[in-house]
């Protein structure tokens, strides 16, 4: 019995030993497979950041990490597919040379892996005032007489680069250089590849290893890997404006990502966004969408092959097809005639505009074209595409106008949009027209935006802060050197619920400059403005060749400051926009501007000042013009013909916000100054374009005049019979260089109290607006 109990206290003793010896073997593995694989695990797991967190956070962001692990992301929905570690490690040293010019290009490789504005960009190239880019004219005729390779859509890059205020002829000036050479489509197999850019680049004489350059690519690498980083040559230290990036790849606060647009997408302007109303709630025919191509086998695959498992024929329509390419009988599986036949039952734009969430799975590449067209019809993305850095991340919120969802967690998406308040998605939904519009909607705006953000990563340049990027007007249209807070900007004061600055300042143009008398009317119009309780300041322009009247021949007008400033024309301001150039007198944010022959009283000014406080980021005046489109012509057409609508408020005699000021003459195309200075016409045509560009809104009209011009003046040129005819050219070169017909419609117009009405006069506020001829 007692050997019995001894044999087993034996055997217990052992088996407590191989438990001890398995627990520290076990353990020191585990270390090392963490050591290895750069593994982190957290002390307290219910802390662990969701996927949505993750995402928005670039790997290794944390400014207090440092070495090597603090680039390595704490996740592996972040880990590289194995093709993209080897290329990293291998691929881009494996045309060089050995000796000691390949451990030169292998530092020179590692720096520019690790490039940031701070190391590889040269500030001293940049002034504050003027971005200017530098684009290198096209390669000369090969042999055979043949132009160099590009394709449409880096032409209309180049095109949009060479047409803005960007462009400069002298590489001298310019802070950033952009190639003549196609970086755009990197794949080998495609029509539009350009062999040879190592060569190119090396001839490229301001190349100086990428320093200071941009390079602008939408596809990389080919079948069957579609490697990420494959873009057949090294890039340097040069910026990457690139679609498809990956947290792993882009450079944090040195490369761009950018969305992927097709061939056919549009220079400038662009279509508008799909939603033309806000009902609510915002739910549509089908809670979610998806209708496009699935690949049987490879890269991008797994994702879309799994779709059908969401697909109910009812409120979830989520159909794919296997038919495409030339093999694709023999690659076909057993589900592909079961999806053929689902994916012909339903029409693609009819899903887009009834959806209201479309589902956009990555494909070859993390990025796809489904992205920009569910962002116009308002469809809201849900994307299935694991360590995408979105377009623009990191100025755009996209958590805004977009959901994230794990591709690994495939099952849950139909719960995660069912989960959403019908608040939300109309948020969300609007919030998908303001970013198209005012980022998206043409390859003009997607490489202006990459400019401004690279923009404000230059020391000494002002910062727009996330409101500003994230509402309308957007970036692009709010020039931060105009002013550091922004409650000097007419479209944020109604978001920041504040008015605005008390007082105007009147803006009178005089371009014929007649004897002035006590009966001439820029004499009659000083008076009526020297009486108003709202004036702050009066600035007459003077554009005439006639000599400017003596100080005592003006009528007096009190403690009211009258400043005369004589205009001289010249190539950079042309004399008839004068009336818009920001002149430093102008001190309060409302702007009334008047021609010299301008008829109006003191009640009329006070009363459309008064409607302009309410509507401040908009043309508030009194002579209106409307704009239509001629079928027999094929062009827009100008009338100043009474209608019941009207798109044009004339600034002759309106009230606009200073800042539209600013905006003429330092933003404006110099294609659409050149129009005004040739024609001297249409400047007034040319502001309420832009007002309504900027606002989306229309002008606003006050009271019923039918004249508000002196017309006895017989040199005025309202008497010149081709007036209407140059207006209405002018009118249509606008709407080619902007893209677009920015005017819109409006009936509205508005009156004082008691208007016309068929009471006393002493009980109406503003007595003489009725006394004027009507």
């Amino acid at each position: 019995m007692r050997k019995m109990q001894a044999k087993k206290r034996y055997v217990l003793v052992i088996i407590c030993c191989a438990f001890l010896a398995y627990c520290y073997l076990g353990g020191y593995r585990l270390k090392w497979l963490q050591t290895v694989f750069r593994m982190r695990v957290p002390k307290n797991p219910d802390i662990l950041p969701c996927y949505h967190q993750l995402h928005y956070q670039y790997a290794g962001s944390d400014s207090s990490a440092s070495g090597e692990d603090s680039l390595i992301p704490d996740d592996d929905l972040h880990a590289a597919p194995a093709h993209e570690l080897r290329y990293r490690d291998n691929g881009a040293l494996s045309s060089i040379g050995g000796g000691s010019r390949a451990g030169v290009t292998e530092d020179r490789a590692t720096a520019a892996k690790t490039c940031r504005m701070e190391t590889c960009f040269d500030f001293s190239k940049c002034d504050n005032k003027n971005f200017l880019v530098y684009v290198y004219p096209p390669e000369p005729l090969n042999s055979l007489g043949a132009p160099p390779p590009i394709s449409q859509n880096y032409q209309k890059i180049i095109s949009a680069i060479q047409e803005s205020r960007y462009h400069t002829t002298d590489p001298e000036l310019a802070c950033l250089f952009v190639l003549g050479i196609d970086t755009l489509d990197r794949d080998s197999l495609s029509e539009d590849f350009v062999r040879n850019v190592p060569s190119r680049l090396q001839r490229l004489p301001h190349w100086n290893h990428g320093r200071n350059h941009i390079i602008f690519n939408l596809y990389s690498g080919t079948w069957p890997d579609y490697n990420e980083n494959g873009l057949g040559f090294d890039t340097g230290q040069a910026i990457l404006a690139k679609a498809s990036m990956s947290v792993q790849s882009v450079r944090p606060d040195f490369d761009v990502s950018i969305p992927l647009f097709h061939k056919q997408f549009p220079l400038r302007g662009g279509n508008t966004g799909f939603v033309v109303s806000n009902n609510f709630p915002a739910n549509k025919k089908y809670l979610l969408a998806f209708k496009g191509k699935r690949y049987v086998h490879g890269i991008g695959s797994e994702t879309r092959n799994s779709l059908f498992h969401l697909h109910n024929a009812r409120d979830l329509v989520l159909v794919t097809t296997c038919k495409h390419g030339k093999s694709w009988r023999d690659m076909q599986d057993a589900r592909c005639d079961e999806d053929n036949r689902e994916y012909d039952r339903y029409d693609y734009e009819t899903l887009l505009q009834n959806s209201t969430f479309c589902l956009v799975p990555r494909g070859r590449r993390l990025g796809s074209f489904r992205f920009l067209e569910a962002l116009q019809a308002g469809c809201i993305p849900v994307l299935l595409s694991n360590s995408w850095v979105l377009p623009f991340q990191s100025k755009i919120d996209w958590k805004q106008a977009a959901i994230w969802a794990d591709e690994r967690l495939l099952l849950q998406v139909p719960d995660i949009v069912r989960s959403i308040s019908a608040s939300r998605i109309l948020s969300l939904r609007q919030q998908t027209q303001v970013l198209w519009e005012r980022y998206f909607s043409s390859i003009e705006k997607i490489v202006f935006t990459t400019f401004e953000i690279i923009r404000e990563r230059l020391p000494d340049y002002p910062h727009r802060n996330g409101l500003t990027w994230n509402s309308s007007p957007g970036a692009l249209l709010t020039i931060p050197t105009f002013s550091d807070t922004p409650r000097r900007f007419p479209f944020q004061l109604d978001t920041l619920g504040i008015t605005p600055g008390l007082n105007y300042t009147a803006v009178i143009f005089v371009q014929i400059g007649t004897q002035l008398t006590p009966n001439t009317a820029l004499y009659k119009l000083v008076k009526s403005i020297s009486k108003s309780q709202f004036v702050d300041k009066i600035l007459i322009l003077w554009a005439s060749d006639r000599v400017v009247p003596s100080k005592k021949r003006w009528p007096s007008i009190g403690h009211i400051p009258l400043q005369i400033i004589s205009g001289s024309t010249s190539e950079d301001r042309p004399s008839i926009s004068q009336r818009f150039y920001p002149h430093e007198h102008i001190e309060t944010d409302a702007v009334l501007s008047l021609d010299e022959d301008a008829i109006l009283n003191t009640d009329e000014l006070d009363f459309a000042y008064q409607v302009w406080r309410d509507f401040p980021d908009r043309i508030v005046g009194y002579p209106a013009r409307a704009h239509f489109w001629d079928d027999s012509k094929n062009a827009w057409g100008y009338t100043s013909k009474w209608t019941n609508y009207y798109s044009i408020v004339l600034t002759g005699a309106a009230f606009y916000h200073r800042y539209y000021n600013y905006l003429y003459t330092n933003w404006l195309s110099y294609l659409l100054l050149k129009t005004v200075q040739q024609s001297s016409n249409c400047e007034d045509i040319l502001m309420n374009l832009l007002v309504s560009h900027v606002t989306r809104k229309p002008p606003v009209k006050v009271t019923q005049r039918k004249g508000y011009k002196d017309r006895e003046s017989g040199r005025s040129p309202w008497n010149d019979p081709d007036h209407f005819i140059q207006r209405q050219s002018c009118l249509n070169t606008f709407a080619a260089v902007f893209g677009y017909m920015p005017l819109l419609r409006t009936n509205l117009r508005l009156d004082p109290v008691l208007y016309r009405d068929s009471v006393s006069n002493l009980r109406k506020k503003y007595r003489q607006i009725e006394l004027v001829g009507s």
